[in-house]
């Protein structure tokens, strides 16, 4: 990457800029395609994108819980993501603010960008400089869009795998998304990141709330197979969080059951396998851990020593002589 492009990153991501200061520097590019997208269902918001860039959800990708999302890429100009959500804020629908962000735009000519609002109104602009194959498709609740592109019948197969898999989660539906663009020919130049990114339906309070999914895959062979086994990951991991909260509320048995479908995800994480034991042991049922307990320690011993600090802050609520029989060698 060369230095004039870092600099242009670095300067162009203040978020009380106007898009107007910014014109294009014509020489590197991030090209790419992506979607934003709502699930009319539950209000949720994501974007979603791969290109032959690294790092390429750290620039293309901004969303707000709700409020919207948005995609900026091509020749990427940052500000249209947080000037883009603050408009959408305000009250602007995403037509109306990014039809005001364009006007100011010098560099128009070379961006290609897509907005989405709360509401599942969508727009989008593809600059007549981005670079063939380049187009954009809008519809309900949804925006594809590409450029730089092996041939045109990418973007049709993003609106089609859309359309197609309405029945999945939004996060799934988006990586089917992105995934249908690769197979149709996707970026002229290969492949070499992608992103996810999810906000929810209502605005939130604090910014450590506002993404409900953001996973990124900054330099892969196979991005999108990657980001993939991410999203499974990460669904695993919402089990692991309902059986901690349930753990919390002393609901041992809603605990196991979510312990368990995390598992049945990634059963070969020690950490959620461990965790069941500790829910078993507090249930009374030490006699089912301890097979549990003991497979772990095998295979890495520091379980133990954690074992026999839990007591003391209350995670782990055995008797000594209970304790002895699941730490013993």
């Amino acid at each position: 990457m060369k230095a004039t492009l870092i600099s242009f990153l670095l300067f162009a991501c203040g978020s009380t800029c106007d898009a107007q200061e910014y014109s294009p520097i014509k020489d590197d590019f991030a090209h790419t395609f992506s979607i934003v997208a709502r699930d009319s269902t539950t209000g949720e918001m994501a974007v979603g994108v791969q290109s032959h860039w690294f790092s390429v959800g750290s620039s293309v990708s901004w969303g707000k819980a709700g409020v919207g999302v948005v995609a900026t890429q091509s020749f990427i100009n940052p500000a249209y993501g947080p000037r883009g959500l603050e408009l959408m804020s305000e009250g602007r629908n995403a037509t109306a603010a990014l039809e005001e962000l364009v006007a100011k735009d010098e560099g128009k000519a070379f961006r290609q960008v897509a907005f989405l609002d709360a509401s599942g109104e969508a727009a989008a602009f593809t600059g007549e400089k981005c670079v063939e194959a380049a187009s954009h498709l809008v519809g309900r609740n949804f925006s594809v869009q590409a450029n730089m592109m092996l041939n045109d019948e990418v973007v049709p197969a993003m609106e089609k795998a859309f359309k197609e898999n309405h029945d999945l989660p939004l996060a799934e539906r988006v990586v089917k998304v992105l995934q249908a663009a690769q197979i149709a020919g996707g970026d002229i130049r290969g492949k070499q990141s992608a992103a996810l990114i999810v906000v929810g339906a209502e605005e939130v309070e604090n910014p450590w709330e506002e993404k409900k999914i953001d996973l990124r895959v900054d330099d892969h062979d196979e991005p999108l197979v990657e980001l993939e086994r991410l999203l499974t990951v990460a669904r695993a991991y919402e089990y692991m969080n309902r059986g901690d909260l349930a753990m919390e509320d002393g609901d041992v048995q809603e605990a196991l059951e979510q312990y368990g479908e995390a598992q049945k995800m990634f059963p070969d994480n020690l950490e959620m396998r461990y965790w069941t034991a500790i829910a078993l042991a507090n249930d009374g049922r030490l006699e089912e851990a301890l097979p549990l307990f003991h497979s772990i320690f095998e295979e890495d011993d520091n379980w133990r020593t954690m074992t026999k600090r839990l007591p003391a802050s209350g995670l782990l609520t055995v008797s000594q002589e209970e304790l002895e029989k699941i730490t013993k060698r």
